[in-house]
């Protein structure tokens, strides 16, 4: 096993190196520049401050040279200083956002997961009855349904008509004033919505995942083999069906790592939740290249992490794998 980790961890870095070399070029090659967007509608911008600006940013360099001075600050973990106004570091954008982002994802992730596994084995077990076709509905509707409408549509009815909950921002006007519980009671209260939507964008996948590969295990011989034991029916199912039924579930986990940090750009912005995925938009639109690429970069590392962790979960959750 530690052999395998080991060759894994190798191969990731020109793995890694070649996904931050195309993600350079490539937000490169997109139209417009950070020194256009920033004098274009500047008329006292002339020509001597956008060639003053460019040697600020490098951008008056070869685009190779560009790439190797960008990957030598890497070396050393330095994503370089953002190209908005302020100058700040990269990093310190990241840090203040990326706590929301990962707490806001996994409370949709443990939701996701407490609710599609059971519907998904549920459904599976009494495969076309009332239950199984009325979740494939609702599945249909997740699979259909725009996250950008789903988030209107969640503030139009319980924040507008409704008027229980609040349709924008982390927190209140005057949370510095609140009570602990009154604080946690109106974080809560704020987080309510974002979360259950993407909670239901990410509900209609995994249960169709769950839904399939049981029904693929309930259907082998040694289930009816341990059926014809006498085993009780609840230990057939969850122990001997659900473990072997886990593993798409396990890649979905895997991949959804990225998720976690990279969050969801739609919801964040709708709903004016300061994340990274509202970071990582802004920055695309203002041409930010530092700060788009450290957030590809942490995006491609947790995807590269996140197959990894899949790989080896396949080996806890399934035997053969282990003995293999």
């Amino acid at each position: 096993m530690w052999l395998y980790l080991t060759k894994r961890l190798i191969i990731m870095l020109p793995m890694l190196l070649g996904i931050t070399l195309v993600s350079f070029t490539v937000i490169h090659l997109a139209p417009g520049t950070p020194v256009e967007l920033q004098t274009t509608m500047n008329p006292k911008a002339s020509l001597e401050a956008q060639k003053r600006l460019k040697e600020i940013y490098g951008l008056d360099k070869p685009l190779y040279i560009q790439y190797w001075d960008w990957l030598k600050r890497m070396a050393f973990l330095d994503f370089g200083r953002s190209f908005s106004p302020d100058r700040r570091p990269v990093w310190d954008k990241i840090k203040e956002r990326i706590g929301i982002t990962l707490g806001l994802n996994l409370l949709s992730l443990i939701i996701i997961l407490a609710v599609a596994v059971p519907m998904g084995v549920l459904a599976a077990y009494r495969a076309h009855s009332w239950f199984d076709k009325a979740t494939t509905i609702l599945v249909f509707f997740g699979f259909a349904m725009p996250s950008f409408w789903l988030a209107l549509l969640l503030i139009l009815f319980f924040g507008v008509y409704l008027d229980w909950l609040p349709i924008s921002g982390l927190t209140s006007l005057q949370f510095s004033q609140f009570t602990f519980w009154q604080k946690v009671q109106d974080l809560a209260a704020h987080v309510t919505l974002p979360v259950l939507g993407a909670a239901f964008m990410g509900l209609a996948g995994m249960s169709r995942y769950m839904r399939g590969s049981m029904l693929e295990v309930i259907r082998q011989d040694y289930i009816t083999t341990a059926r014809a034991k006498g085993l009780p029916e609840r230990t057939v199912i969850f122990k001997h069906a659900l473990r072997n039924a886990l593993l798409p579930v396990v890649t979905m986990l895997g991949l959804s790592l990225p998720g976690l940090i990279g969050g969801s750009v739609i919801f964040e912005s709708i709903f004016a939740i300061p994340g990274m995925g509202q970071l990582f938009y802004g920055a695309v639109m203002a041409r930010d290249y530092p700060l788009v690429m450290g957030e590809l970069v942490i995006g491609a590392l947790l995807t590269l992490l996140g197959n990894l962790l899949a790989d080896v979960s396949y080996a806890l959750v399934d035997p053969r794998i282990r003995a293999g």
